[in-house]
């Protein structure tokens, strides 16, 4: 699984163990955000994809060339573009007008009402700069790195967040999201992939947000790229 493609970056189902390498084996952690940073911002695509929440469906159109990623939505029409960059990201609204970019203001507006908010499709926390490897983990049965990424100020609607990230492709298996009570608040997984013209890309995640201290769902989106 070389590299799956990510909305809003992020995760996969169930780790079937961990384990705590010993500090002279870990990487630094900017080694591998920087890794996966240069692998999101090389591909080419060209898909269908949907938002789905309980029996809303709502399909949008998934382009990317290069560091430039765009999603564009219908009824009413709607098209947000991300754009990354080597030291940060942004996140703009394209409209008959021109080109806006989205302020941290509203970083926590829901995207079409579901569970993926401006921020996670910003992609900021992989631009963390106070991070680090808290070990390894089997994400159905891919090894992946853990990290902890601690955010740089209160703009943010995380504190911080975990990160699993493919050993082998650097692919983004797993995100959790803490509030700033560090209570755990959002989870992305990656469910499953397809291989689309001899490349992997992602098939199916689930977007789950959680009430803070008792970890109840109160929604699940789910994200399916077309072939």
């Amino acid at each position: 699984m070389r590299r799956i493609i990510v909305f809003c970056a992020l995760v996969a189902l169930g780790a079937a163990g961990s384990s705590v390498l010993s500090a002279e084996t870990l990487p630094p952690a900017k080694d591998i955000l920087d890794s996966v940073r240069l692998q999101q911002s090389q591909q080419q695509i060209d898909l269908q994809g949907q938002l789905r929440e309980n029996q809303t469906v709502i399909p949008f159109h998934l382009t990317q060339d290069g560091p430039l990623i765009r999603y564009e939505f219908t009824n009413p029409k709607e098209t947000l573009q991300l754009r990354l960059g080597e030291n940060d990201s942004r996140l703009e609204e394209v409209t008959g007008s021109g080109v806006e970019k989205i302020a941290p203001a509203q970083f926590d507006r829901k995207v079409r009402g579901t569970s993926v908010t401006y921020e996670d499709l910003a992609l900021k926390f992989l631009y963390w700069q106070n991070g680090r490897v808290a070990g390894d983990s089997l994400i159905r049965t891919r090894n992946c790195w853990k990290l902890e990424l601690k955010a740089p100020s209160r703009q943010s609607q995380y504190s911080n967040v975990f990160l699993w990230v493919d050993k082998e492709g650097g692919a983004l298996m797993r995100m959790e999201g803490y509030d700033w009570d560090g209570k755990l608040a959002k989870r992305f997984e990656v469910v499953s992939a397809q291989k689309i013209e001899g490349r992997w890309f992602l098939k199916q995640m689930r977007i789950e947000e959680l009430q803070p201290g008792t970890g109840k769902v109160l929604a699940r989106t789910y994200l399916e790229i077309k072939k």
